[in-house]
């Protein structure tokens, strides 16, 4: 696979990453997680070059790590281990469906506890990639960002990123003052175009990489849902809006351009998703997350496919979906 630098001073990775999450947390909850298979989706990813693999302490909350740790034990020189700080779990399973209930923390002395505790999850002694998850609105972003570059002087973190969806070009700012931003990581897909607007040219203009999460809409852009009822139990798009009953069929037109377009160039929707934030610019990096091997060769195969002017042209002008997105 091609591969693109991430800020100014690396790291390298490949065009297309893997985000690890529903392996362990979020989606499809009443199925049970077959390790096996997951293990092997990481080891899989390695081999087609596929080598950002993005995870977060609160995944699970903390069996990610632990699993993305395992899947890397005998190849750590061979990937680049992205993972967040930022979010404490207050409550496991006190959450819709069970799942847990995630406050802010960026106060230093988490940050310095909790950068400890990832290492010893992933089996590493240092983090590529160590992103702040979500900005405490409590804490000064300086006061956090000063902690995680404490973590890069320490040699325990490479480079460091910010994360989630209230990301602003303010704080990326504010972050800079105090020490490199390397990424940002953003919802970024056809149907949620936001960063468009301030982040993602700023992130271009000053040499920033742009982590696209959920860049196949959560499954829908590739035509898995036509309706609610589609959606597997215990799974948090049930409680999203644009998966509601009424919004989802509204939004049903904007699968089928891109299915289109997959015809038409003889790819499947989800390399026509991907492609089509590749073409983005080569600081745009989407990090589609499976938990199965026939999806993640599908999705890799991506960074091959090229879009026309005329293929863009249509897939630019896919309307804003109905419904928000959480």
């Amino acid at each position: 696979m091609r591969t693109t630098t991430l800020g100014p001073n690396g790291p390298e990775v490949g065009v297309v990453g893997l985000g690890a999450m529903g392996m362990t947390f979020a989606y499809d909850m009443a199925t049970p997680r077959d390790e096996a298979t997951s293990l092997s989706v990481i080891h899989q990813a390695l081999d087609l070059g596929v080598t950002l693999i993005d995870t977060a302490d609160v995944y699970g909350p903390y069996t990610n790590e632990s699993l993305v740790g395992r899947g890397l034990a005998d190849r750590r020189d061979r990937a680049v281990i992205a993972t967040k700080v930022g979010l404490e779990a207050v409550d496991p399973t006190g959450g819709p469906g069970g799942s847990p209930v995630v406050r802010p923390n960026g106060r230093p002395e988490h940050v310095r506890a909790a950068i400890d505790a990832s290492l010893h999850r992933l089996g590493t002694d240092h983090i590529d990639l160590y992103q702040l998850h979500r900005v405490d609105p409590e804490v000064p972003i300086e006061e956090t960002w000063g902690a995680m570059a404490e973590a890069v002087a320490a040699g325990k973190a490479r480079h460091l990123g910010l994360s989630e969806i209230t990301v602003t070009v303010e704080q990326i700012q504010r972050a800079q003052a105090v020490h490199p931003v390397a990424t940002v990581q953003a919802e970024f897909s056809l149907w949620t175009r936001d960063v468009q607007d301030e982040v993602l040219p700023y992130c271009r203009d000053h040499g920033i990489g742009l982590l696209a999460y959920s860049p196949l809409g959560r499954g829908f852009l590739v035509g898995r849902f036509a309706s609610f009822d589609d959606l597997p139990q215990n799974d948090q798009r049930r409680r999203l809006p644009r998966f509601q009953q009424k919004n989802l069929h509204a939004n049903l037109d904007i699968a089928a351009t891109v299915r289109h377009v997959a015809e038409r160039i003889d790819a499947t929707p989800a390399q026509v998703a991907l492609a089509w934030l590749l073409a983005q610019g080569p600081h745009v990096v989407p990090i589609p997350g499976t938990k199965t091997p026939k999806y993640l060769a599908d999705n890799a195969a991506a960074a091959d496919v090229r879009l026309s002017p005329a293929d863009i042209a249509d897939l630019d002008a896919i309307p804003a979906p109905v419904g928000a997105r959480y």
